[in-house]
């Protein structure tokens, strides 16, 4: 089941609150219409629905809900991983400072610190010159310390400066 799936079959209030009834225990229509307050005809289509769904299932002993089919849909609509870089050791240390092109938080060992500068570096083409504003606007896409990761680059001779003009060298 998908996220839409899951969402759709939620999305009806009487299925919402026959399967929370369900979940929290209410195992025949009679205990969710107790708990629900719904009429009995709405938990019989709310249950039908559900079960049709692969929501819930029903067997001797009543109704169950699939508590899974949450993180079955999450983990099914989850996009695949893209490296972000070819090297696995550098790869790890880049999943765990960047989260959607944006630098999360500043690594306190300078190693992890100069892979993501090196990785951050690749925005800018190298020999072409930037002035100054358009360099922070860059790294404010990255991170809203723009500052701090202009003179990361510099420091690490990643980037260099002169006449508040920077340039990625070769």
């Amino acid at each position: 089941m998908n996220v839409d799936q899951l969402c759709g079959l939620l999305a009806e209030p009487s299925r919402l609150r026959t399967y929370s009834a369900i979940v929290l225990g209410a195992a025949t229509p009679e205990q969710v219409a107790g708990s629900t307050g719904l009429a009995a005809p709405v938990v019989v289509k709310a249950l039908q629905r559900l079960t049709k769904g692969g929501l819930i299932t029903a067997s001797r002993d009543g109704f169950t809900a699939d508590e899974d089919a949450f993180k079955d849909a999450v983990r099914e609509s989850r996009p695949a991983w893209v490296p972000l870089d070819p090297d696995p050791a550098r790869d790890n240390v880049l999943k765990a400072f960047i989260r959607d092109g944006r630098l999360t938080h500043f690594p306190t060992f300078p190693e992890k610190y100069q892979i993501v500068l090196e990785y951050l570096v690749q925005d800018f083409e190298v020999g072409r010159a930037y002035p100054e504003a358009e360099v922070n606007e860059m790294l404010n896409r990255r991170h809203a310390d723009h500052a701090a990761l202009r003179r990361g680059l510099v420091d690490a001779r990643l980037l260099e400066r002169a006449n508040s003009v920077y340039t990625r060298p070769a």
